[in-house]
């Protein structure tokens, strides 16, 4: 009965994949999610089955299998990390290249249990390094099908522990190119791109170099990339909670970072509405203080049983006007994650993906006695067709001082068109108004060189599209 009733969610959730935020990112989470705030997809608590989702994906790879994961350890009396490891072994004995970084300081229990043929490299354990970790899983990232390349992410260890009781979340995306940027740091720290590591030039923590590649546009949503501690990270957890408008929401675990603190407490005093959880190993810091004396009772204090072991940010899921995102990843918010460890972080610039980690947060917050209130956002006219654009165009492209926007309205809608730089930070409006149905046709300048963002908000729609500036 029970393995009839786990193929049965294996098999829901693999349909609610393709239904979750399109076919390209998927989000899940391992506690109670509310849907009733659910803006048109909702949040999916696997509830006890992460292991058999990885293990789907697992099953899935072709050719390679690149992993770096801090923890790989199971828990007393679980088949959980063993099936993982069958799953892991059976990819192998039929020709998977399987590369395996893993932190050298921790336990890993479960890798004496793969296949001694693949090749496994444990991070520095010398007095000069803190940790590797990093929690992410590239599927076929050199598939000569650009479709079939994977990248599994977010704050969730390979352990018993971190996928049935800690709270934790799961990124999967689909996208070749980011596939490759993951491939790129592994390889640094793996010191060759090859299956065996090379001990010679292998580089982890402050060894490692920026290699550049942090700005991508998948299934039209921008998405930012950043590795610790080369990409000086923190700097731009900071500048996306200055992004804040409407709302703000965090999920953190470690947060000793005083500075991000007095972000979030600007912003709220700045009028955006703000709420957060601190896991109760944060208590003797800083920001907790600061955090507790400024939100009062929008601010809560997880002291259950695990860990509060999410590292998350939500920007503004309550209006798709003012660029709402995600901010998640193995990064906690701490100067050691900043500048010391090996970590990855994910900002996804995504009303969808925000209002599908604010279902999760509001169940949690809820769950330790919060309330939240809702944020009105923007009011835009809402087509009854559900679709107000089509055949969206940016012309020239590359541009040369001035580009052209071209859609056709289905029927008289209320337009905002915003712009910024690669990075997202140089964000402004350069069209807010009421247009007729059919052809819409703009002029925009543009007086600096560079790669920009241009995002169309209606109704019903938000459209990302990629411009360059010659």
């Amino acid at each position: 009965m029970h393995i009839f009733k786990k193929s049965l969610f294996v098999i829901a959730s693999l349909f609610t994949i393709q239904a979750q935020a399109g076919s390209k990112f998927t989000y899940y989470f391992n506690h109670a999610v509310d849907t009733t705030v659910s803006t048109g997809v909702n949040a999916i608590n696997l509830n006890g089955y992460i292991d058999d989702t990885l293990i789907a994906y697992i099953n899935r790879s072709k050719y390679t299998l690149d992993i770096a994961v801090y923890d790989f350890t199971s828990g007393s009396g679980s088949s959980s990390l063993s099936n993982v490891v069958i799953a892991l072994n059976n990819a192998y004995s039929r020709g998977v290249k399987i590369r395996w970084i893993y932190d050298g300081s921790s336990s890993n229990s479960g890798l004496a249990s793969l296949n001694t043929g693949i090749h496994t490299l444990g991070s520095p354990t010398t007095t000069g390094y803190t940790i590797m970790h990093n929690k992410f899983m590239i599927v076929d990232g050199y598939s000569p099908n650009p479709n079939e390349s994977i990248v599994w992410t977010g704050s969730t260890n390979w352990s018993t522990t971190q996928f049935n009781t800690d709270y934790d979340n799961v990124v999967i995306i689909q996208d070749s190119a980011l596939a490759h940027a993951y491939i790129g740091e592994f390889n640094m720290m793996w010191g060759d791109t090859g299956i065996t590591p090379n001990l010679t030039t292998s580089k982890f923590g402050h060894t490692k170099t920026d290699l550049g590649r942090h700005n991508f546009v998948i299934d039209g949503k921008q998405v930012e990339l950043y590795f610790s501690p080369s990409d000086n990270t923190n700097s731009h957890i900071e500048s996306t909670i200055a992004t804040a408008d409407k709302d703000l929401y965090f999920g953190i675990y470690t947060f000793t970072y005083i500075s991000d603190a007095n972000d979030i407490v600007n912003r709220k005093n700045a009028g955006v509405y703000v709420a957060g959880i601190n896991d109760a190993f944060s208590h003797s810091y800083t920001p907790y203080s600061i955090l507790s004396s400024a939100l009062g009772s929008m601010f809560k204090e997880y002291t259950g049983t695990g860990i509060y072991h999410n590292k998350y940010l939500i920007v503004d899921p309550s209006d798709p006007c003012s660029d709402p995102l995600v901010l998640t990843g193995s990064h906690n918010w701490s100067n050691g994650a900043n500048t010391d460890n090996d970590e990855n972080t994910l900002i996804i610039h995504d009303a969808t993906a925000a209002n599908i980690y604010y279902q999760s947060f509001k169940a949690d917050f809820t769950s330790m006695g919060g309330s939240l209130a809702p944020v009105a956002g923007c009011h835009l006219a809402v087509s009854p067709t559900g679709e107000d654009i089509s055949s969206v165009e940016l012309y020239p492209n590359p541009a040369q001082g001035a580009f052209s926007v071209h859609f056709n309205l289905t029927q008289p809608q209320q337009i905002m068109i915003n712009i910024s730089d690669i990075s997202g930070r140089i964000a402004s409006k350069i069209y807010d108004g009421y247009s007729a149905a059919g052809a819409f046709n703009k002029t925009f300048s543009l007086a600096t060189p560079g790669i920009y963002i241009v995002k169309i908000v209606t109704g019903n729609e938000v459209f990302t599209r990629q411009i360059v500036n010659e």
